[in-house]
């Protein structure tokens, strides 16, 4: 009797465990499945963005439009503030230094 009880026992946690452990897999399978099918929209929207932008710099260059050819902007650095001479020559008097 002691080992129908066993069997029995060890029947009805097989037949919960069974179940349970496939639905884990299906649930497992699913989700790796989702981060796999996202990993390959992402693998294929950097290879269709990578050929964009070679097919921008190709037209870029056909166009004439490169940025080697321009001469950079050489930009004059601006007056100084006279406020700011106003205010060195005041501190100056007032220190002692020479004025400026």
């Amino acid at each position: 009797m002691r080992i129908l009880w066993t069997l029995l026992k060890i029947i009805v946690g097989l037949a919960i465990a069974i179940p349970l452990g496939i639905l884990a897999l299906a649930l497992t399978l699913g989700v790796l499945g989702t981060l796999l099918g996202l990993a390959v929209v992402a693998l294929k929207l950097a290879c269709v963005a990578l050929v964009g932008y070679g097919a921008f710099r190709v037209l870029r260059r056909v166009l004439g439009h490169s940025s080697g050819s321009r001469t950079p902007l050489a930009r004059e650095l601006p007056a100084p503030d006279p406020y700011y001479r106003a205010a060195m020559r005041e501190l100056d008097a007032e220190l002692g230094h020479s004025v400026r």
